[in-house]
């Protein structure tokens, strides 16, 4: 089994979760340089943005460093559903003024595909991951071609072992406290999710691949639990969301640090499929959970001009905030310094 400290060449099996929209090469660069392995999103990127993303990445860091990619399927529009959808939020653009007309047309998450490969086979990072599966066998064969260790979520079991056998070398063992998108691929049923501390001993009892434990794990004392289980590693994202480094905006800073942070759910109407995120206006009206949306990520669409129009008068009313359940760890400090003091923590062992 891989021995993700030898193999990468890290201080701690600490893997920085790769957040689109709230974080850049910055980000991803200090958590490499102390010690642990930063990520870099790329969801949301284009080819051209990639390989100036990874230019740059390249250029603040010699360590090892991992490129995450989507890879749900394209999807099919359905005109009934966005017209269900834009009827729904229509009240909305009324309120805030918006035109219709000025839903982008298309959306900004693509799957991955031959041209990231291209981009990506320049620079051969060290580590790959996936979100929502496997990409196809050819693009698989491609990543994994030139070196690269290749990670992907499970929500259950089920997911675990269909990843081993798949081809993923590692697993991330994603728990309902988790923020941002769910991994889960196999199934769209909410009721098979369980929390980390459940979910982690038995992907570890499933498979023989090394399993890292993602989802409220916010400190050293956190990963030391995880390890405890069987982890060989862990995967922290809430935890850098006011980092310096991160490009978290000031609004949902102010959020993360508000009285309403403890209190997430999922929700899918932000893109259509669910991810964890602080509970704003439009979560509490429509339920943070609604059937019948327009299918990941095209739902999108129809609500991004009304981020807009109310970010520029200072609210959050249809932010995405994404965040996980546990912000205990919260604070504005430099990526290094959180990275640092999450591994000497764990380090130390138990007080």
């Amino acid at each position: 089994m891989i021995d993700l400290c030898a193999h990468l060449g890290l201080q701690a099996p600490l893997i920085q979760a790769p957040m689109a929209g709230v974080q850049d090469h910055r980000l991803a660069a200090a958590v490499c340089e102390a010690g642990g392995l930063g990520s870099l999103p790329a969801a949301m990127l284009s080819p051209d943005a990639l390989a100036t993303a990874l230019s740059a990445l390249t250029q603040a860091t010699s360590r090892a460093f991992n490129v995450n990619f989507f890879c749900h399927a394209t999807p099919v529009p359905d005109a009934a559903a966005e017209a269900a959808w834009r009827q729904l939020l229509a009240p909305y653009y009324a309120e805030w003024g918006v035109d219709i007309q000025a839903v982008p047309s298309s959306p900004a998450r693509v799957p991955f595909n031959h041209a990231m490969a291209d981009v990506l086979q320049a620079f051969k990072p060290a580590v790959v991951s996936f979100h929502f599966g496997l990409p196809a066998p050819d693009l698989l064969a491609r990543v994994k071609s030139w070196g690269s260790l290749v990670l992907s979520s499970a929500t259950t079991v089920a997911e675990a072992q269909w990843l081993q056998a798949h081809g993923a070398d590692a697993v991330i063992a994603q728990g309902l406290e988790a923020g941002g998108h769910r991994g889960m691929f196999l199934s769209d049923d909410l009721g098979q999710q369980s929390g980390t501390f459940a979910l982690l001993p038995q992907v570890v009892q499933a498979v023989q691949l090394p399993v890292i434990a993602a989802g409220g794990i916010a400190c050293g004392q956190g990963a030391m639990a995880a390890t405890a289980l069987g982890a060989a590693g862990v995967q922290m994202g809430s935890a850098y969301l006011c980092s310096h480094e991160a490009t978290t905006s000031p609004l949902h800073r102010a959020q993360l640090l508000s009285s309403v942070a403890p209190h997430t759910a999922l929700t899918n109407l932000f893109t259509g499929r669910p991810a964890r995120g602080l509970m704003n206006r439009v979560m509490r009206e429509l339920g943070p959970l609604r059937q019948g949306l327009p299918t990941f990520p095209l739902a999108t669409l129809a609500i991004a001009p009304l981020r807009t129009a109310a970010e520029a008068l200072g609210h959050t009313d249809f932010t995405p905030l994404w965040a996980g359940q546990n912000l205990s760890s919260l604070r504005a400090a430099s990526a290094a310094e959180i990275t640092r003091g999450i591994i000497r923590q764990w380090h130390r062992g138990p007080a």
